[in-house]
């Protein structure tokens, strides 16, 4: 019985460990195309104003705008699916990035202005407090932390080349200027 039970906790631990890897890496991909865009999007006037505006909601209308971008961009998938399925592969693949880029920067960015107004609905407080011992407890599994620093890795490589990129035709322009 021993045996058995230390095999399906191996079992779990792989399989938590490679759920947590693939996550990891998918959300640092789409959060390194994303912040720059977010942060860029952030810097105009009108966004400031939309906060003022945002934050003076009452808690439910902030909710219903909270969950807008997800009723609006969710059929997205289904959709990039659809297209991926009849042959439109690379329109597919940008249909999803860029609905779920959209997504990821509108609902983070609603979700920091609207967070005290929405957790003080009884019916989201609970499981934004479930979410919250959850992630903690994700955070500290080792397989979760090692998958955090491969992320990490990932996205210094991933700068790195863009920055080599960067650099290498810095230097071609520089060069077709002065030849």
């Amino acid at each position: 019985m021993v045996g058995w039970s230390f095999n399906v906790n191996r079992i779990l631990k792989s399989t938590v460990f490679t759920l947590a890897t693939i996550y990891l890496l998918v959300e640092a991909t789409f959060v390194t195309v994303a912040r720059p865009f977010a942060d860029a999007i952030a810097a105009y006037r009108l966004i400031g104003c939309l906060r003022v505006g945002i934050s003076s909601l009452r808690p439910y209308p902030a909710l219903a705008l909270f969950a807008l971008p997800l009723i609006v961009l969710e059929p997205v998938k289904p959709a990039a699916a659809y297209l991926a399925g009849t042959g439109h592969i690379a329109i597919g693949v940008i249909v999803l990035v860029v609905g779920e880029v959209l997504k990821l920067v509108i609902v983070e960015r609603l979700f920091g202005v609207c967070r005290d107004k929405i957790i003080s609905i009884p019916a989201f407080a609970r499981p934004y407090a479930t979410y919250l011992r959850a992630s903690r407890w994700l955070k500290s599994v080792e397989a979760w932390q090692a998958a955090r620093r491969w992320s990490r890795l990932a996205r210094h490589a991933i700068r790195s080349r863009i920055q080599e990129a960067r650099d290498c035709q810095g230097f071609q322009r520089a060069s077709f200027q002065h030849g």
